[in-house]
């Protein structure tokens, strides 16, 4: 008899490994005098862009660590995009993430997200 949890694992080892894909996306909304700094005077902890796209990949990298019930998957390609926004006052964020395996990626493509977007932040203040 199986274990009795309120958490599990969900069990994917009937599926067969294909193709996986998933694309996300975020912002860091700033102030108009945030923003303009930003984009004038840049940030006093170095380069915001490079810094966020390679801190979002290194996050999806450990999507697993952080959420408990999420399978680690080896992941094929990460790829991250930081861009400031004129018009919106924010900077952008897109990551996309593929694998061959037996469940998704949505979770490695919005932790990438997640951490980029923390790291534009923790960039600023």
């Amino acid at each position: 008899e199986m274990l009795k949890s309120f958490f599990k694992m969900i069990d994917v080892g009937n599926k067969a490994p294909c193709r996986r894909e998933a694309l996300a996306a975020g912002k860091v909304i700033f102030s108009d005098a945030g923003f303009n700094e930003l984009v004038t005077k840049g940030s006093k902890k170095g380069d915001i862009v490079p810094h966020a796209e390679i801190a979002g990949i290194l996050g999806a990298k450990f999507t697993s660590n952080l959420l408990p019930m999420c399978h680690p998957l080896p992941l094929d390609s990460v790829h991250v995009e930081v861009k400031p926004n004129h018009e919106t006052k924010s900077v952008d964020i897109q990551a996309f993430a593929a694998a061959h395996a037996k469940t998704g990626v949505e979770m490695e493509a919005l932790t990438a997200v997640s951490v980029s977007c923390l790291a534009v932040y923790d960039m600023c203040k």
